[in-house]
This record gives structure tokens, sequence and C-alpha cells, in this order.
């Protein structure tokens, strides 16, 4: 849910456009701005339990403003930072897919006659700012007030107003709310929301330095590491990956969906760096139909799943495919959330280290 608070990045382009409000209008964002990742923040705040407030953020996001005053803010989702590995990892598979959706954007065209006044004034509020997010497949029209501040002829600071709220439900995102209630055992409420502080620099310029122009750059422990993972590291994400519900078949087959590749190939590369453990593949189904045929069926995808990973080069010896049917529901079979839920296929570290 903490996604949704991307959405003020929009907000916070827009004031940096104004910079361009001493030129004429038809030169006004020449010769274009860039947004200074050094200084520059981008958090969002979550609730779960009813009163326990989380902060998060983004390692890496990148802005421009074209000299038409095209302004676009690109989050790479697989960034994201809640300052706990294992965290991270529920948040990019369970809750923004980015396997499936690795960036979110915010755009919106700036016009000059909104900030004519900046140059003078230093400082402005920018009430109802429109701009649009897209978040995992989805794209909304949204508004903020932001506060543009200008530092400089060359150096501006966009930032927002208030904590910008977001749903999750607005960009699909309310089963991974789920998802990430299923996997911490607390409710969360699902809505988010959005600050920032973006900092922005004119094309060609050489700003005088100010704390935020020097400040470090923002820390990237948060994107997944590179090389061998150890082994609380790789079970912990086999588990995660199990919760997902991204592999799919055709209905009472055992033959993949294309839809499952983004996964599956994810689950490639997690492997390729714990090479030293042994993963098992199991199938599992909800209670429907015959429990005998339940199990061969489990067994069958399973086995399917291990073909897809063998043939994208993991020796077959460090995989087996077991077949469990209907045993080992991880919820009632009571409702169509809970049935989806049995129906799935989990990874489980079971020998090496």
């Amino acid at each position: 849910m903490r996604l949704f608070k991307i959405t003020a990045i929009g907000a916070f382009l827009s004031v940096c456009l104004c910079l361009g409000g001493a030129a004429r209008a038809d030169d006004a964002f020449a010769p274009g701005w860039t947004l200074q990742t050094a200084g520059s923040k981008l958090n969002f705040q979550t609730v779960k339990s009813q009163t326990i407030v989380e902060s998060s953020g983004f390692a890496t996001f990148q802005g421009t403003i074209s000299p038409a005053g095209d302004a676009k803010v690109t989050i790479a989702l697989d960034s994201v930072d809640t300052h706990i590995d294992l965290r991270n990892v529920r948040m990019r598979f369970l809750f923004f897919e980015t396997f499936k959706f690795p960036e979110a954007v915010v755009a919106m065209r700036l016009n000059p006659a909104d900030l004519k006044d900046l140059p003078t004034q230093r400082r402005l509020t920018l009430k109802g700012a429109k701009f649009s997010l897209t978040l995992h497949g989805a794209t909304k029209e949204l508004t903020s007030d932001i506060v543009v501040t200008m530092l400089s002829d060359s150096l501006v600071d966009v930032s927002s107003s208030t904590p910008i709220s977001i749903a999750a439900a607005d960009f699909g995102l309310s089963d991974g709310v789920r998802k990430l209630e299923d996997a911490n055992q607390v409710p969360i409420i699902p809505s988010g929301s959005v600050t920032f502080d973006f900092l922005f620099q004119k094309n060609g310029a050489t700003a005088a330095p100010t704390p935020a122009a020097t400040a470090a750059p923002p820390a990237r422990t948060a994107l997944e590491p590179k090389g061998d993972l150890d082994t609380e590291a790789c079970a912990g994400r086999f588990e995660i990956i199990s919760r997902t519900g991204a592999i799919y078949f055709k209905s009472g087959s055992a033959e993949l969906d294309a839809d499952s590749r983004p996964l599956l190939t994810s689950i490639v590369d997690i492997a390729r760096r714990c090479p030293k453990l042994r993963i098992q593949v199991s199938g599992h189904t909800d209670s429907s139909g015959d429990p005998a045929a339940n199990r061969v069926l489990s067994e069958q995808r399973a086995q399917a799943v291990v073909r897809f990973l063998t043939s994208a080069g993991l020796p077959a010896a460090r995989l087996e495919a077991v077949g469990f049917g209907d045993t080992k529901p991880v919820a009632p079979n009571d409702t169509a959330w809970n049935r989806s839920r049995n129906r799935r296929i989990a990874f489980s570290v079971v020998g090496g280290g």
C-alpha cells in the first residue's frame, strides 16, 4: 500500500517546472531540468494493526523537465526501502509485483504562467496541481498541493505541502495488501501517504553548493543484492515467492500459462544465487474435486515448473517436484480468496547450505 505514495511525485514535478517563470513563455523550461538524486527524498507511510505507522522510501528514482515543460519522474520499485531486507522482498513480490511492473511513473505538463511570480516571491504553493500516476498497470489522474522554493536561478526545491493520500484499490493493489496481511498476520490499512522533497537543477548550470545539493546520495541497500545469498536470505525469498500466486496454469491442466514467465524468471535468478541449496517445488490444490486427481494434477504442475527452471539452466539435481493435492492447505477452503491461496506452487529449501 505504500506504493501509492508514489503519486505524490507528480505533484513535486509540477513545482520544479516553475523554475522557468522568469523566462519568456516560449522558453520558460529551456534547456530543461534534471532531478538531483543527492539531496532529494521520496518517502511513504503506512499503518498496520490500526495504530502502528511505518515509514519507508525508495532508493532509486530519476526525473526530468523537458524544454517544452513535460515533467516526468520514474521510480524503480525494486528499490523500495523498508529498512529490513525480507520486508523489502515482500513489498517487491507481494505488493508491487515488480517482476511484472518494475516502475512507477509520474507525469505532468507544466504551464509557465502557474509560476510566473516564483522569481520574485521565491516560494509558492501550487494549489491543486494536476498530474498522472502510472502504477501496477493502472494510470490515474491526481491532484495535490506542492510547495516550490527557488534556491537560485538554477536550483529549485519541490516538496509536498502535506502528506498525499493514495488508496490501494485505485491501482489494483488490494490483493497485494491482502497478501501482505497474510504474510505478516496483521491487518493493514489499504491506503498510505506520500511525502517528497525534490531538488531540480537547470541543465548546463553550475549551481552554488547548498546543503541539499551536497548531501550524500540515498543508500542503495534497499536494492536486491548481487552475488550469492546466504541460506536465511534464500529460504526467506522462496517462502515469500510461494505466496505470490503468480504461477498460472490453464484450468484443469498442467500447462504453464505464458503469464507465469516473469515470476519464474525471477525465481531462476534467485536460485542461481543460492548455488549450494536444493529446492523443492511443490504443487497444491484446493479441496474441490477428487482428492486423488488433485494429487496427480498438483505433481504434474510442479514437474512443469521444474522443467521450466531446468530449461533456463538450473541443474536438475538441485530441484525436486512433489504434489500434495489438497492435503496442505494454508487457509480454510471456505471463500474464493482462500481457495485461490490454496491453489499454489510453493518453493522451499530442502538441503545443502
